[in-house]
């Protein structure tokens, strides 16, 4: 995604349709920023809706064209202090000299030197309180203004709230200096937290710059460069040896190896030719390709990928909810404890009602919640991007915790555990037909099919030059087969247990002639028309290489169940099960809603399960799992949306990868918050004592929030063992 601003309306604006203009912007790092533009655009003229992806820097906007227009809405961004940016793959973050909240520290730690210094000459103490109350002003300005606009605008009571009433009324009671320094390094914090947000969106700025700015396109007979986001469904462009590919496509010309690791995480490069399909921002090998545009720059795999991925980055997990709701009574608390401190304190206690409140100032900044409100989401955002660009798609924080917790992994067989592409091994005719006559009729009726196995026979007449009669009326037999009228007679393609349920025919004859093809790991389907058996057909599917090796890492990733699910027969699936090994049970002959409420069973043993399948059969059972899981979802818009978690190549080891994963972001974000509470406990008894001076309590606030933050940052270097 190269451009900052988009409109999804095509062909020109239409009356009475909303179009939607998208663009990145900067300036915004957090949800305070957020806020401010929700309340500056909602009653803008023509805004029909406004979603602001704080974590990505993000605005999306969909407005009536008959009243306002994309220009307008950028220059009233701009305007508010949220200026476009025309490429967000660069890098985000302004230099310091340019960062405003960071100008403002310096400005801020300027001046408390300066005071500082000139008090230990001898400075008349008007003027060093001066300079101390203007570094004060300076640091505080950003943060309190902020704190000002929840309270007056949400209602809310924040942290930045709880640290403009310390350095006030530190600077109230006579202790100036310590207001500023607390002002300063409070304002050091925030600049540091926007600093961070731009590092944890450094994954998803690196898929951005993996597509292309131009591209060659083929158009009036010539070629022509062209940028990207313009080439069009249908079009023909080139690329080149060593380029990117700008957009989804189908290869018309030339054979290359494609080097796919940007997007699924696949190591080793693709072989490709004509028909097949290649994916934005994957890298040309050695070859020159024409390849026909399937999808747009803005709506093909990769801009999809980032668009999900910040999403996911907006979506907060439970424990991130569960610290939100907390700190939003916490912090009214801390601030009704602070009153009660400096008002009871001196009556029921006694002492000077100065030493109160200094007291009840150092509790606020003692008890303020900050590390432990930052803990999760830092660790968290740098946990979805990694994943991502290791070719994993988590689709929210809900599903990283989640991920966490597995138990039991439940694996459908037919492109899990196997390529996913069966060939045909065997073929039997029963009643005088040829191998070809068999084989073309149950071609022509699994023509219509998605299932891998009527593929491989679709692939099998293909390869064998075998002419297809046309059916009429195709049906397909959930967890059965297919029929169709083939020269207006009804046929069947169907599994030799469905055969007498479809038919009424039973195939006892044919038992021996089965078993003996399925005890070699194949798997048999009958065709007939009516009350006749035509043959048999028997295809195989043989296992992925990195099965075993796949199964031992998801045990070492801490699962202890594995369960193979698949609607294939019992005696195959037991020999796929003994030749990969490491499984724990196996169920066959299911049908698609058999596995959902197998995966009910589990669940209420207590089982917590992520369900591994292709997206599209397993859509039941991938929506009750715990965490469903597709794999090989690279341009597979179904096992894009139906899933929880995305595993973009046909790689089960991708699955360990996302489960250790989560696993460690749970372990930084269990540190994380032990580490915060720790301190805020400490150092609130520490000021209710006495015992903490004001910088004491800023330093120690101030450092537990570093800490957290570079913790949760460990996340952008994860490599699993």
């Amino acid at each position: 995604m190269t451009a900052s601003e988009r409109s999804s309306a095509k062909g020109g604006a239409q009356p009475g349709k909303p179009e939607r203009l998208t663009t990145y912007v900067a300036h915004l790092d957090c949800e305070t920023e957020a806020a401010a533009i929700q309340r500056g655009l909602k009653d803008e003229p023509g805004i029909v809706e406004i979603t602001v992806y704080a974590k990505a820097s993000k605005v999306e906007l969909s407005f009536a064209p008959e009243v306002t227009n994309a220009p307008t809405l950028l220059a009233r961004l701009a305007a508010m202090g949220f200026p476009p940016r025309r490429d967000p793959s660069a890098d985000a973050v302004a230099p310091p000299w340019r960062n405003a909240k960071v100008v403002s520290a310096a400005s801020s730690g300027v001046l408390l030197l300066i005071a500082w210094l000139i008090g230990l000459a001898g400075a008349p103490r008007v003027v060093t309180i001066g300079l101390y109350l203007a570094a004060l002003a300076v640091g505080g300005s950003y943060f309190a203004r902020e704190a000002l606009e929840k309270l007056w605008h949400e209602r809310k009571v924040g942290i930045e709230l709880l640290m403009t009433v310390a350095a006030i009324a530190a600077a109230a009671l006579g202790q100036a200096g310590e207001g500023a320094m607390l002002a300063f390094l409070y304002s050091i914090s925030e600049a540091a937290e926007g600093y961070t947000e731009a590092k944890t969106r450094s994954a998803v700025k690196a898929l951005m710059k993996l597509a292309p700015k131009l591209a060659i396109v083929r158009r009036d007979g010539g070629e022509q460069e062209i940028p990207a986001e313009e080439l069009k469904v249908g079009e023909v462009f080139l690329v080149k040896p060593g380029q990117a590919v700008p957009t989804d496509g189908a290869i018309v010309e030339g054979r290359s190896s494609l080097d796919e690791s940007p997007i699924t995480g696949e190591s080793v490069p693709v072989e490709k030719g004509p028909d097949d399909t290649v994916l934005a921002g994957t890298l040309n090998g050695e070859g020159l390709l024409a390849v026909r545009t399937t999808k747009t720059f803005a709506d093909n795999t990769l801009a999809r990928i980032i668009h999900m991925v910040e999403e996911a980055q907006e979506k907060k997990g439970q424990t991130q909810k569960f610290i939100e709701r907390f700190g939003s009574r916490y912090s009214p608390a801390v601030l009704a404890v602070a009153v009660l401190i400096a008002v009871v304190g001196p009556l029921a206690l006694g002492g000077a009602w100065i030493g109160w409140a200094a007291r009840a100032t150092v509790f606020v900044v003692a008890a303020a919640p900050c590390a432990l409100v930052i803990s999760i989401p830092v660790g968290l955002v740098a946990t979805l991007g990694t994943a991502a660009r290791n070719g994993v798609l988590i689709k929210g924080g809900v599903f990283v915790e989640q991920l966490a917790t597995i138990t039991t992994v439940a694996l459908d067989k037919t492109g899990t555990l196997t390529r996913g592409r069966p060939s045909v091994t065997a073929i039997l005719p029963l009643d005088g037909s040829t191998e070809e006559e068999l084989l073309a009729l149950a071609a022509a009726i699994d023509a219509a099919s998605q299932h891998p196995v009527a593929k491989a026979i679709v692939r099998g007449a293909v390869e064998r030059s075998l002419k297809v009669a046309p059916v009429t009326e195709f049906r397909s037999i959930t967890g059965a087969g297919a029929t169709a009228l083939v020269e207006a007679r009804a046929h069947y393609v169907v599994s030799p247990e469905h055969y007498r349920d479809v038919l009424g025919v039973a195939l006892d004859a044919e038992k021996p002639r089965i078993e003996a093809l399925r005890e070699q790991g194949d798997t048999v389907v009958a065709v007939g028309d009516g009350g006749r058996i035509r043959g048999l057909i028997a295809v195989r599917d043989e296992l992925r290489e990195n099965a075993r090796a796949a199964l031992q890492a998801i045990r070492k990733a801490g699962v202890t169940r594995i369960v193979m699910l698949t609607g294939d027969n019992e005696t195959t699936a037991q020999r796929v099960a003994r030749d990969v090994g490491g499984i724990d049970e196996v169920r066959a002959h299911l049908k698609p809603g058999d596995k959902a409420e197998a995966l009910k069973a589990f669940a209420a043993r207590g089982e917590r399960v992520a369900m591994v399948g292709d997206g599209v059969n397993d859509a039941p059972a991938l929506a009750e799992a715990t965490v469903g899981v597709a794999m090989g979802a690279a341009g597979t818009d179904v096992a894009l949306e139906t899933a929880d978690v995305a595993l973009m190549s046909d790689d089960l080891e991708k699955l360990a990868y996302a489960l250790s994963l989560a696993r460690r972001y749970k372990s930084i974000a269990r540190q994380n918050i032990a580490l915060s509470i720790v301190v805020v406990a400490v150092l609130s008894v520490g000021a209710f004592l006495g015992l903490f001076s004001l910088p004491v309590a800023v330093i120690g606030h101030e450092l537990s929030e570093l800490v957290v933050i570079a913790s949760g940052l460990r996340m952008l270097r994860f490599r699993a063992k």
